[in-house]
């Protein structure tokens, strides 16, 4: 169990302790300058480049893109929502602004229409016109807070195709059996507020990332998988919900074919959906894209980049890397291989990915909440 884990079991001391948890987790720095990221370590396919694009930027979650321009990048620890601003076009931050303070784990943000939405445990806050106000940024207008404050509570939000904002609600433990929990959500929201809540997919232990398809529009997340089973099991996951109600398994079901010892008997996994891919176990995948840009070469036009946090409570750490899911033209996984890797050096990480983003201009962004920087990752040829 991490430091702040165990801290936020003490929601009366959290407010105070958990900047003390950030810096101690983060080796007593709150954020990185460029000089000192050791980006020499990191190894990509030949003809890729990485750089620091944002600096000191204290523990670096989750990204979304505003109209203008503005990278906006939710946090856990540090409890800020920053904006991110590259004044002269050069493909490097000249400014990270904090446009709100003081919040519970706000790890989610998306934007749309011109308002910043932020994910704030059991809130969904809404930041109005942000880009026309980072210097003088709005009061938080709270859409709902109902969410429950169990453990997983931090979450990742996104806009679907449909419109809908899309909420996670993790299961409160490890390994249990809770209604209403380990599910994706969906707000319809009007104005100030939800009009309408559905549940697209139950079984979901807990998803810290999902997208959607470039070309079918189908919603693809990643899933943590369950702890205590041992250092190779389970599996977590790549999965895709391309209708609502399907149930992924949990807590019966881990991985294609791994029953629960405490939940699984009497059930089979051939009745839930199995992932499409895989994954390391306990590599903790968080943010997911399709890379959609044009810079990289054709063979990883759609292609599925996963951001892998890194395993917390395995004899060998593994993770701490970036990886790529190949997928043929049925959408049915062909290769899963790293296409960051070198944040773990031996059993020390000095980094740990968080999200990932495909900019316009066709590079990809890749948080990074220990070592809090942003890197931009181009395709030099």
């Amino acid at each position: 169990m991490d430091l702040f884990r165990f801290l936020s079991r003490f929601s009366p001391l959290q407010s105070t302790l958990a900047p003390m948890a950030a810096v101690l987790a983060m080796g007593g720095s709150p954020g990185a300058l460029a000089a000192e990221v050791p980006l020499e370590k990191l190894s990509l396919p030949e003809g890729f480049k990485i750089e620091v694009y944002a600096e000191d930027v204290p523990n670096a979650r989750h990204m979304a893109r505003g109209e203008k321009g503005t990278l906006f990048v939710g946090s856990r620890r540090a409890g800020k929502v920053y904006a991110i601003v590259d004044n002269d076009g050069n493909h490097k931050a000249d400014e990270v602004k904090v446009i709100a303070e003081g919040l519970k784990l706000p790890t989610g943000v998306a934007f749309k229409d011109g308002d910043l939405y932020v994910s704030a445990v059991t809130s969904i806050l809404r930041l109005d016109d942000i880009e026309s106000r980072l210097d003088n940024p709005p009061k938080p207008v709270t859409i709902t807070n109902q969410f429950p404050d169990k453990h997983h509570g931090w979450k990742y939000i996104a806009f679907g195709p449909d419109g809908w904002l899309y909420v996670p609600i993790g299961a409160p433990c490890n390994i249990c059996e809770e209604k209403d929990y380990a599910n994706i959500q969906r707000l319809k929201i009007e104005g100030d507020k939800v009009v309408k809540t559905e549940t697209w997919a139950e079984g979901v232990r807990n998803t810290v990332g999902f997208t959607w398809h470039p070309e079918t529009n189908h919603l693809w997340f990643t899933d943590n998988g369950r702890d205590m089973l041992g250092d190779d099991t389970p599996p977590c996951e790549l999965n895709t919900a391309p209708v609502a109600g399907k149930h992924f398994g949990y807590p019966y079901c881990h991985g294609k074919d791994v029953l629960d010892p405490a939940f699984g008997e009497g059930k089979q996994c051939s009745a839930y959906v199995p992932p499409v891919q895989e994954l390391g176990p306990h590599v903790a995948p968080l943010g997911v894209k399709f890379y959609t840009g044009d810079q990289f070469p054709a063979e990883y036009k759609n292609q599925v980049l996963i951001a892998e946090h890194g395993s917390w409570n395995r004899s060998k750490k593994i993770g701490y890397r970036v990886t790529m899911v190949t997928l043929d033209e049925n959408g049915n996984a062909t290769s899963y291989k790293p296409f960051i890797d070198g944040w773990l050096q031996g059993e020390e990480a000095w980094g740990r990915p968080v999200d990932v983003l495909v900019m316009p201009d066709g590079a990809l962004l890749v948080s990074d909440d220990k070592a809090g920087v942003i890197y931009r990752v181009t395709y030099q040829g």
